[in-house]
């Protein structure tokens, strides 16, 4: 259980759960099921992803013991039912497992550069962990940035080696759908970061990250996360408008499972102070995050049977 806790397994497997939804909700529709990779091969896409990300959360609770102590007392795992060393050899296995497979899937679609992918990816979370997180928003930007990535590696190893002359139209089309939904996980796990910074207040404060909770005051942080909600609600609909309001089931589901928390959350986060609420609110994000994932399956289906 507290390997489990260790590595985010929760989060893990909504990554997971993110790019199986994005292949076989909509990839192998729009694609026709033309894809480079295989079934078997794809799995380990998603191994390779997940043991990376499980990497760096593993490195991230290595750094983050002094924060820990004091924002999460009770539910600190290094140093405490796992050893410090212990947690560096998981580190290193779950990155050599990680990047080892992505050379493998790089030669396998022969684009052998695209190895480098894993391994930058990898960097910057060690990076991230061990410095970057200590600047102001750019700790927030890198991270909202790798999930966004977590969708469009499915460009790099899926569509990329199996576009031709014949159909890179249609493969243009499927990458601008893919596009969309990376900037709108984007946006949302960048808001998200932001609560989760103001939920550590006390840690950061005491171990010198320089949040923007820390440097403005949670009250003036909340305010601005309430704008850069509306903002997102404000593109959601503008690009509901622009393709999706045809097809009314889709358009009810959007505003049901996704504009609806939003607005919920938006309001909720003007006057939230308690780390309870915080906590709440972060929830309600990953909740929207979810059904932002579903919603791709949603839209293919109901598009196909329009």
């Amino acid at each position: 259980m507290n390997f489990l806790k260790l590595i985010r397994f929760q989060n893990l497997l909504m990554l997971a759960f993110m790019q199986i939804v994005f292949r076989f909700g909509f990839l192998i529709i729009a694609t026709n099921g033309y894809f480079a990779l295989s079934n078997f091969q794809f799995a380990l896409l998603v191994l390779s992803t997940v043991c990376i990300a499980a990497a760096g959360y593993v490195i991230n609770n290595i750094m983050d013991q002094e924060n820990d102590a004091i924002a999460k007392p009770k539910s600190r795992i290094v140093g405490v039912t796992i050893s410090e060393s212990t947690a560096y050899n998981i580190y290193v296995a779950f990155n050599i497992t990680g990047v080892g497979i992505g050379f493998y899937l790089s030669n396998v679609i022969e684009r052998p550069s695209f190895a480098s992918i894993f391994i930058l990816t990898a960097a910057l979370l060690y990076i991230y962990s061990t410095s970057l997180k200590q600047i102001t928003i750019v700790g927030n930007l890198i991270i909202a940035s790798l999930l966004s990535l977590s969708i469009l590696i499915l460009v790099f190893f899926d569509l990329i080696p199996a576009t031709f002359e014949g159909n890179q139209e249609q493969m243009r089309t499927v990458f601008k759908v893919l596009l969309d939904y990376a900037i709108f996980a984007f946006i949302i796990n960048f808001i998200r970061e932001i609560v989760k910074d103001m939920e550590d207040l006390d840690g950061d404060t005491a171990s010198g990250v320089k949040s923007l909770a820390v440097l403005i005051g949670i009250s003036k942080v909340t305010k601005i996360v309430f704008f850069l909600t509306l903002l997102a609600i404000g593109l959601l609909l503008y690009y509901i408008n622009e393709k999706l309001l045809l097809h009314d089931y889709i358009l009810y589901y959007a505003l049901f499972f996704i504009i609806g928390p939003l607005l919920y959350f938006a309001l909720k986060i003007w006057s939230a102070k308690t780390k309870r609420e915080l906590h709440h609110l972060s929830t309600v994000l990953k909740v929207i995050l979810f059904f932002g994932i579903i919603s791709i399956a949603v839209t293919t289906y109901f598009s196909q049977n329009a």
